[in-house]
């Protein structure tokens, strides 16, 4: 399974009016977007989510849980998010039954893109929900990781950006959680990581454009879902060159 969601695409169609924000659905679908009659799917089901949230200036999102393992990435404004200050780009990640927030919007918001594999119906708020947390987490230990603010690199130092690069943000753990960041000059291809070392990798286009399975253009906010039974993803950079985000989640379910 290879999903691809354009940017362009995604702002035009599917951005709606929140009571503090904007939510744009980039590939699945949530609570908001689901259709009722629409079954729900089975728990261990491959299910990938993407999805914007903007908020504006001085929202709060109160303490919370989900179903699902999460990456969060935060694109722009700034903001705090539990103990973290945020801006982009920072990479936060919780294990599916781990509480975490508040997030709160500084004076200029704050835009962050969640990405599942899995569905889940929605937030669970502390401390009303604690004991459904209880009884869902079973044995599961508590895990959230985040990733201090990196700004996308500038149009003009990635067009002479010299040679490919891969950083690891987060190193892979030994249920192969990890995260790479990857800068490309223009031109240059980029072969991803086994995605079977995990259980599905969201791609993130944060600067220039990334080009793949008949999509030559993809700009930024552009993202990809690669399962764990595909090829590692092959890509390329545009004429500008590309900086990208790999999102790998852990194998269990």
């Amino acid at each position: 399974m290879l999903l691809v969601a354009d940017s362009r695409v995604a702002r035009e169609t599917a951005r709606r009016r929140t009571a503090n924000g904007w939510n744009t659905t980039f590939i699945g679908a949530n609570r908001h977007t689901r259709a009722a009659s629409e079954p729900v799917p089975e728990p261990g089901t491959l299910y990938p989510m993407a999805f914007l949230v903007e908020k504006d200036a001085g929202a709060v999102v109160h303490p919370h849980f989900h179903q699902a393992d999460q990456f969060q990435v935060v694109m722009g404004g700034s903001g705090r998010l539990g103990r973290h200050n945020v801006a982009g780009i920072a990479v936060h990640y919780t294990d599916a039954w781990s509480a975490y927030g508040p997030i709160v919007a500084a004076e200029d918001g704050v835009a962050w893109f969640t990405f599942r594999n899995a569905w889940d119906p929605g937030a669970r708020y502390m401390p009303g929900a604690r004991a459904e947390l209880r009884a869902g987490r079973g044995d599961r230990q508590h895990r959230e990781v985040a990733v201090p603010p990196e700004p996308a690199i500038a149009t003009e130092a990635l067009a002479s950006q010299p040679a490919p690069e891969c950083r690891p943000m987060l190193a892979p753990a030994a249920d192969g959680m990890a995260c790479w960041r990857y800068r490309l000059p223009p031109g240059a291809s980029l072969r991803g990581a086994d995605p079977a070392s995990g259980r599905g990798q969201f791609w993130l286009v944060l600067a220039g454009a990334l080009a793949v399975a008949g999509h030559p253009d993809l700009p930024a906010e552009s993202c990809l879902f690669v399962s764990p039974n595909e090829a590692p993803l092959e890509s390329g950079a545009g004429e500008s060159g590309a900086e990208v985000l790999c999102l790998q989640f852990p194998t269990r379910s």
